[in-house]
């Protein structure tokens, strides 16, 4: 789970982007997108999560994610 890079220990979890769903953004100023993310390590390994992210993403991109337990309901436009 850990790892060490230039003698820091980062946690969490790599996941890949699968699909990013750009119809329905959130945050005051749609800066946040909803992602799906299959998990690349751990007990969940295989599993696709869906996950707010906040920031540029391309679908291929591996991010870390703190623990996969939590998944993010889908947005509901109004």
């Amino acid at each position: 789970m850990a790892e060490e890079q230039s003698g820091r220990q980062l946690s969490g979890y790599l996941a890949e982007i699968v699909e990013i769903n750009n119809k329905n953004k959130t945050g005051i100023y749609g800066e946040i997108y909803s992602v799906s993310c299959r998990i690349l390590e751990g007990k969940d390994k295989g599993r696709i999560i869906r996950r707010n992210m906040l920031g540029p993403a391309r679908v291929g991109d591996v991010i870390r994610l703190p623990d996969t337990s939590r998944e993010a309901r889908e947005i509901k436009v109004k």
